[in-house]
């Protein structure tokens, strides 16, 4: 997960910083740090990574045209 598609991941949810730190169980100031691009412990990674996809993101890689997120297509 890159630093934009934290942000990104969170505008498409709705939720601010203090949303996804409640959420992950980390700091609001953790949540900034990672979307200013500063390098967080991989745990970290893991678990905010983790909560996004369990709210429905999926990640999208460098695939030519930049990274991205998008929310899961509901199961019908």
């Amino acid at each position: 997960m890159m630093p934009v598609q934290c942000k990104m991941a969170r505008v498409a949810l709705g939720w601010g910083t203090r949303d996804l730190a409640k959420s992950a169980g980390v700091s609001p100031d953790t949540v900034a740090r990672l979307e200013r691009g500063e390098r967080l412990r991989d745990s970290t990674m893991i678990v905010i990574q983790s909560v996004f996809e369990k709210a429905g993101i999926e990640f999208i890689p460098e695939n030519g045209g930049g990274v991205g997120v998008r929310l899961k297509k509901p199961m019908p």
